[in-house]
């Protein structure tokens, strides 16, 4: 998009870095008819020079035959609805539209392709997946948490089913299952799968008889545990002296394959039960953002299981239009989603937005969940607006672990940009250490969220299997699109920036060092100093079965300072472009300096102070500078709005604390997203030449949201919550937006409650109906243009139905827009 015009009284520039959305301007589109034909346009890939997305993503998919059918739809531009799906041509979310019966491939029901059933013959008069949520194929193929009536089962592992038969089973008849995806469906490619009955089948799949009892046929079905994922029409022949039939497809019989992380044959096996329940199986989890000394964390609702939420996963990869063929291989599937996830390049799902104005969408701090996000985008099939790192993030998370894959979200505190691939952030000062922005290209973000997804990594030699890194959000190209990963975190930590993909971006992300240049009075510039510990010092995630947080740092880097990290950091820098930046270090570091903030509340007046302290035997004399600004959470900054000069005596091994109050009227008309402000320090040591350097950022709190249930929860029973919130700033805050989300419990609802006066507290109640027993999360957030960050969440404990029902198909409605009038309000 265009560079963005910021908000009256934020920022006085826009961000330095729009340049990569400058062709993207998103419009809000006409509200499209429910089923809007594609606009005629040219083919995608003949725009491109012949090169698709798949031979510039993937070098295996570079051979691609241009007859290949199986090739799938690609999207045709924002107005398009991508009509392709993975079940033959199909929108995903479909029900009983597919007029293809089983004359495009051979419907005839006998061998004279007449209809005619002649007595004697075989006929399949009815099919029973044993698909309910509560059958034994659901669960143990832990997929009865989806809030879908279909069969839904992970590869590598068996099902039963039972076969209705219009007469008793012989031994001479022949049976045999067939599942199908895609256009153009060929065995060779996995997309057309036969499994005769009681024989060996090709691939490892293969089906059994275990009963025949009267008219039905029970069979037990081996898959295989390199089989394609997606939606597959199933249909079954039969052969006997009377001739042949076969079953015409029927939208109840589908069936969804997904990744088995249970299965140990599988790439993306997964050996320990706990890591199972919680990186594919929970629903909620958290997400970091902040400082590294100022943590915040919010409830996430990734609702992978809820209705709609697989379907629209699959037509993510149907709208890029991944080859069926490859849809087996993890490696491939990752890199898509991290693709499309965003809008960038492919009309992905989400438009990534950091200029503080989202008057034309959603503000991305008032997400709490990705389930809105993702029915909107195959409900629509346009982009929504808007997404920022942790939105993607937490989005790339339902989508892999809906698809079978052992995700979770992570965040990187000091998260480094870097633009020009030196492996090195460097920052440019002038002769008196004011920084020079215009030459400040590389940026480092207070946080950064991405996805950790677990696989086998069959394409790089052996030893980087286990964690890979996968980033939907759109920083640089790889091979000319905007995805990133899946990276091995080995290669990262060992600074091995030439495996694929992506490892020196991601590398540069946690473990590069921070380099200060400074001006010479020839024009020439000189490093001053470098910041080794300044990049990637806290990478957490959510813990295993608690909500704690778990550093995973360690994982990524060696310990900061040994002899294994600086050669990973220099092996790393050897193949950047700046492999010699370490060979001009010269500095003397007798004043050290250290910056600290108080944890203030937005509204609050604060305090940022500068310890220095002089380690030497000598007095130091230091003219200290202290330049405050506001910044948004990627590193981009306003321009100073607060100043101090000063010299400082320190006796030898003294230390002097230089304080900088700052009144909340000073900081409030520059405010943006987040509340950051950075602290720029420089000075220089008059005794010894010594140049300080230092940048530390620091946020305002805000307020969290009080819920309270208000009764006990069951399955199919109305329930309350109440939510309480007081305005902590003195001013009025204006359309004022509360969401509400949890999975099991309520679908996305938007509720739109007007102002709320300064230091004004207001309550509202709400009703939900659970649909699905055990413990859930209800979450909720606060938007307004003067306020955002404002989230809570509450566990609700949902017992069964009377009389052991365990699933409910009422309440949980989706409201978009409700206007609610508020319980009570008072004053402070």
């Amino acid at each position: 998009m265009p560079s963005p015009t910021p908000l009256s009284g934020t920022m006085d520039s826009p961000r330095s870095d729009v340049g990569r959305w400058g062709g993207n301007l998103w419009q809000p589109p006409i509200t499209p008819s429910p089923e809007p034909e594609p606009e005629p346009e040219p083919d995608r890939r003949s725009r491109r020079g012949g090169r698709s997305f798949w031979a510039r993503c993937c070098a295996c998919c570079s051979c691609r035959n241009a007859a290949d059918d199986d090739w799938g739809p690609e999207h045709r531009g924002s107005g398009s609805r991508g009509r392709g799906s993975s079940s033959g041509g199909r929108r995903p979310d479909s029900r009983g539209t597919d007029s293809r019966q089983p004359g495009s491939r051979g419907s005839a029901v006998n061998a004279a392709g007449d209809g005619t059933i002649r007595e004697g013959m075989l006929v399949v008069t009815g099919v029973d997946l044993l698909s309910s949520r509560s059958d034994q194929n659901r669960r143990e193929h832990h997929t009865d948490e989806f809030e879908y009536d279909e069969l839904i089962i992970r590869r590598g592992q068996v099902f039963h089913m039972v076969l209705l038969l219009s007469r008793p089973y012989e031994s001479s008849d022949r049976v045999t299952l067939e599942l199908l995806i895609g256009n153009n469906p060929e065995v060779g490619k996995g997309t057309h799968v036969i499994i005769p009955v009681g024989k060996g089948s090709s691939g490892g799949w293969k089906a059994q008889v275990t009963k025949s009892s009267g008219n039905n046929l029970n069979l037990r079905v081996h898959t295989s545990p390199n089989a394609i994922i997606g939606k597959f029409q199933f249909t079954v022949r039969t052969h006997s002296e009377a001739g042949e039939f076969q079953l015409p497809f029927d939208p109840r019989n589908e069936i969804y394959i997904l990744f088995n992380p249970w299965c140990p044959e599988d790439i993306v096996y997964v050996d320990h039960e706990d890591w199972r329940q919680e990186y594919v199986l929970n629903e909620s989890g958290r997400i970091y953002y902040g400082t590294e000394a100022q943590i915040g964390e919010r409830t996430w609702n990734y609702g992978q299981f809820d209705h709609g939420v697989l379907d629209a996963c699959l037509y993510i990869l149907d709208r890029r239009g991944m080859p069926y063929g490859g849809r087996g291989d993890p490696v491939s599937v990752s890199r898509v989603i991290s693709a499309m996830v965003n809008s960038l390049d492919d009309n992905g799902v989400l438009i990534g937005n950091w200029s503080g104005d989202y008057s034309r969408g959603t503000n991305p701090s008032a997400w709490v969940g990705s389930v809105e996000i993702l029915l909107s985008y195959l409900r629509t099939g346009y982009s929504v607006p808007y997404g920022q790192c942790w939105v993607f993030a937490g989005v790339t998370t339902t989508v892999l672990r809906c698809l079978g894959l052992a995700t979770r979200t992570v965040t990187n505190f000091n998260s480094a940009h870097d633009t020009d691939t030196s492996l090195t952030m460097d920052i440019y000062f002038d002769e008196n250490m004011k920084p020079l922005e215009h030459l400040n290209h590389d940026s480092v973000w207070n946080f950064h969220v991405w996805n950790d997804c677990w696989m086998k990594r069959p394409d790089l030699p052996s030893g980087f299997d286990g964690w890979q890194v996968v980033d939907a959000t759109p920083q640089e190209t790889s091979s000319g699109i905007f995805c990133c990963g899946p990276c091995s975190v080995q290669s990262i930590k060992n600074g091995l920036v030439y495996m694929k993909y992506d490892t020196p971006f991601i590398f540069a992300e946690v473990n590069s060092d921070k380099v200060y240049w400074q001006r010479q009075d020839d024009g020439s510039f000189k490093i001053v100093y470098v910041e080794e510990k300044a990049i990637g010092i806290l990478i957490i995630t959510k813990a295993i079965g608690s909500n704690m947080r778990e550093d995973i740092t360690h994982i990524y880097k060696h310990p900061e300072g040994s002899d294994a990290e600086r050669k990973a950091v220099e092996t790393a820098a050897a193949h950047g472009s700046k492999p010699n930046v370490y060979a001009s270090r010269d500095s003397a570091e007798d004043v050290s300096v250290q910056v600290e903030a108080q944890d203030a509340v937005m509204g609050q007046d604060l305090t940022v102070s500068v310890v220095l302290t002089n380690r030497s035997s000598s007095r130091r004399t230091v003219k200290l500078h202290l330049y405050l600004s506001v910044t948004f959470y990627t590193g981009v900054t306003g321009s100073v709005f607060k100043e101090s000069k000063k010299e400082v005596v320190l006796a030898p091994g003294a230390s002097e604390r230089v304080a900088m109050p700052v009144a909340y009227k000073e900081y409030r008309p520059h405010l943006v997203d987040q509340g950051a402000m950075l602290l720029n320090v420089s000075g220089h040591v008059k005794e010894n030449g010594q140049v300080l350097a230092k940048q530390h950022t620091f946020r305002l709190r805000t307020p969290d949201l009080s819920l309270t249930l208000l009764g006990a929860a069951v399955v199919g029973q109305e329930c309350e919550v109440q939510i309480v919130f007081k305005n902590p700033l003195p001013v009025t805050l204006t359309n004022v937006v509360f969401r509400l989300e949890g999975s099991g419990l309520q679908r996305p609802k938007v509720l739109n409650v007007g102002d709320i006066g300064g230091h004004e507290t207001v309550t509202l109640r709400q009703t939900f109906v659970p649909v699905r027993p055990g413990p859930r999360q209800l979450i909720a957030s606060l938007d307004s243009p003067q306020l955002s960050q404002v989230h809570g969440v509450i566990q609700v404990d949902v017992a069964p139905a009377a009389g052991g029902g365990g699933f409910s198909d009422a309440g949980g409605d989706s409201h978009s827009g409700e206007t609610i009038p508020m319980a009570s309000r008072g004053g402070a």
